[in-house]
């Protein structure tokens, strides 16, 4: 049975989506099967991995129940996706109905059993599609960049997973926290991993020890629909989220 794992944070442009391309290749890399959900209305994960995204059965269509989600799975060079693209900015699931949180998870069912592990990107927001992605999943990793401001969202988006926890999927389990775009020489990165440091021991949640520096070619691999870590496998950033796959196996995942 496939490992679902849902990389979420609220906040955007905190590399969640870079985060899931690099963990679904890395996972990869180890030999493993792997399947990229892409939630998030702007189908930027989708892009990255070589998939289509008009005019082919999406998540959006999943998510409707207009077909199974073996139907939606694109097969590209790259990964195993289920695409994300505008429509999903429409998708109609009405929280008054019930076991609506439970969509995204009764349709993954259908696939599980082929993949060892199940990415799911979510959309920059704490939504009805962020909560299907939490309730299907096992497993949460959070993304958050390494300044004061993404800091603060970290309290609301684990009282989300609390009620999960009480309401869909009390298995939910929290990976951890993963700094990105970080500086280690800089006083303001160490100043702000002290303080992610402080907030995550008060949450309960765990800081990895993986930080993610910053880099254009992790950009330039997404923009050529490329491999990153075939790309440049010596970069710094590609290193660290090489670093950052090998710790979340060794700590369990």
């Amino acid at each position: 049975m496939g490992i679902v794992i849902a990389v979420a944070n609220q906040k955007g442009g905190v590399g969640k989506t870079t985060t899931a391309n690099a963990l679904a290749l890395g996972l990869k890399r180890g030999r493993n099967k792997v399947l990229a959900v892409d939630l998030d209305p702007q189908g930027n994960l989708s892009f990255s991995l070589g998939a289509a995204t008009e005019n082919v059965r999406a998540a959006y269509h999943v998510l409707a129940k207009e077909c199974g989600a073996g139907e939606a799975i694109q097969k590209t060079p790259l990964a195993d996706v289920i695409a994300g693209n505008i429509m999903l900015s429409s998708v109609q699931i009405d929280a008054a109905q019930n076991n609506w949180e439970f969509i995204l998870r009764n349709a993954l069912s259908e696939v599980r059993s082929v993949y060892d592990y199940i990415i799911v990107d979510t959309p920059p927001a704490l939504s009805v599609l962020t909560i299907n992605a939490f309730t299907a999943a096992d497993g949460l990793l959070v993304p958050i960049l390494a300044d004061i401001f993404s800091l603060q969202g970290l309290a609301r988006l684990n009282d989300t997973v609390v009620r999960v926890r009480e309401y869909s999927n009390p298995a939910l389990r929290m990976l951890g926290i993963v700094l990105t775009r970080y500086n280690a020489r800089t006083v303001l990165s160490r100043e702000i991993r002290a303080t992610a440091q402080m907030i995550a021991d008060e949450l309960n949640l765990p800081l990895l020890n993986a930080a993610v520096r910053a880099s254009v070619v992790i950009a330039e691999a997404q923009s050529m629909q490329v491999n990153m870590f075939k790309y440049m496998p010596r970069n710094n950033a590609v290193r660290d989220y090489k670093k950052l796959v090998q710790e979340l196996i060794e700590r369990g995942l």
